[in-house]
């Protein structure tokens, strides 16, 4: 009988050495140029308008909005990195449809909470739905997702409507990604990086990075110093060879198709991916008849489950369908071995993603400060299979350091990151 290693590779799943890591990290800055001149390309590359430079004053404290589920967040954001006076509601319009007025209305009531104890002029608002960017740092709403339903909000600047019923002010709008990378610089303190990179692996996943480059035509708003951070919308990115368990939880989304990449890696679908390896391993008969009948059967899978199982970890209070279905010594022993590609994989590709953008930066040579990344998201420091965040640095020092002399940093993690990098948008 094959390996469970060859069972895997013979459907596109191979492990982590076998993977091409040079030529994913080729693909990826392909995609990036093409997508930053205008050409089509599986990555959106979308201007955000915000620049990196400058240092934060310690003491200097920040309004700041957080929106970008089902509720928001407010509160003052303080450098070193800390959020005062915070307060969490439901975001307008997750719990019923609500007008334009009651919409802008809550928003409005928080910042007059809150801006009287800020020494910033400007508002930081993180808002995470679909947006266009402008050069003043607003953002036009393009459609809601998350189920709110404020639809005449759609198509304006909320940035603008916000002001115009606060009476003025200044703000500035960004999303959790770009907020992110902004974060790293309240953990600068004495240090220069050359360059940030941000990053989110939770639910989904997402990248944005400074670029340089002043040629490139879709970037005629660039600041003087010729910079300006860039949101990739990386989960989209479609040349990562896909194996026959990610078609198969593809074809069962509702976005056939889309966001290709955030279906090998993150937290939404690492569960159902991992359910496709099982069932399709006990048609191959590697597991016991019992076992193979129930996990055919099993209707879903929750990343959280698979995560544990093939962890090893039980969560007191919470029972673990595959504790029950893989009960034989055996069966588990299999299980966990046909699992945990799954996650080695999502942490190389992860890997990739972030050596493509650091490389993209045109920064951390050995000559200069290293590059800064800063990492969010439940998936990148929760995952239990694998030690997913020493995997990853292992990863980039092969392909950044050894292989190409370029140097980096992952920042202290940052909690709350979205809204101190929102803060700081303001400070800036």
């Amino acid at each position: 009988m094959k390996t469970p290693e060859a069972f895997l590779a013979e459907n596109g799943l191979p492990e982590a050495r076998d993977i091409d890591r040079s030529s994913l990290i080729a693909a990826f800055i392909s995609e990036m140029e093409k997508g930053l001149k205008g050409e089509p390309s599986s990555l959106m590359m979308i201007p955000t308008y915000v620049g990196v430079d400058g240092k934060v004053a310690p003491g200097t404290k920040a309004a700041v909005l957080d929106a970008g589920g089902t509720n928001f967040r407010s509160g003052i954001v303080t450098i070193p990195p800390s959020v005062e006076d915070r307060k969490n509601q439901p975001m307008p319009g997750a719990n019923g449809p609500v007008d334009i007025e009651s919409f802008y209305e809550a928003f409005a009531s928080e910042v007059k909470r809150v801006l009287p104890k800020a020494t910033a002029r400007k508002i930081g608002f993180c808002f995470s739905y679909p947006a266009e960017a402008t050069p003043d740092l607003d953002a036009r709403l393009v459609r809601w997702t998350k189920g709110i339903r404020a639809d005449g909000v759609v198509g304006q600047y909320v940035g603008r409507e916000l002001i115009k019923r606060l009476g003025g002010g200044e703000i500035a709008i960004l999303n959790d990604t770009v907020a992110t990378l902004l974060a790293a610089k309240a953990t600068e303190g004495e240090k220069t990086y050359s360059s940030y990179v941000g990053f989110i692996l939770g639910t989904g996943t997402n990248c944005a990075y400074v670029e340089r480059n002043t040629a490139i035509e879709k970037l005629s708003g660039l600041d003087p110093n010729g910079k300006m951070i860039i949101n990739a919308e990386s989960g989209s990115f479609n040349k990562a060879p896909r194996s026959s368990f990610d078609l198969a939880i593809d074809a069962k989304t509702m976005s056939p198709g889309d966001n290709p990449f955030e279906k090998m890696i993150a937290g939404a679908y690492l569960g159902p991916v991992g359910h496709e390896v099982y069932k399709a391993a006990a048609r191959e008969g590697f597991f016991s008849k019992e076992a193979a009948e129930r996990i055919i059967g099993l209707a879903s899978l929750k990343t959280m489950d698979f995560d544990n199982f093939t962890a090893g970890c039980k969560v007191e209070g919470r029972a673990n369908p595959l504790d029950e279905i893989f009960a034989k010594p055996a069966d588990a022993k299999m299980a966990r071995r046909l699992g945990l590609p799954v996650f080695e994989r999502a942490a190389v590709f992860t890997a990739v993603h972030l050596a493509a953008f650091v490389i993209k930066t045109g920064e951390g040579a050995s000559s200069s400060a290293p590059v800064a990344i800063n990492a969010d998201g439940s998936t990148y420091y929760k995952t239990r299979a694998i030690q997913f965040d020493e995997m990853v640095r292992r990863e980039l020092d092969d392909m950044l350091v050894k292989r190409r002399n370029i140097h980096y940093e992952l920042t202290p993690q940052v909690d709350d990151a979205p809204m101190v990098g929102a803060g700081i948008a303001a400070m800036l």
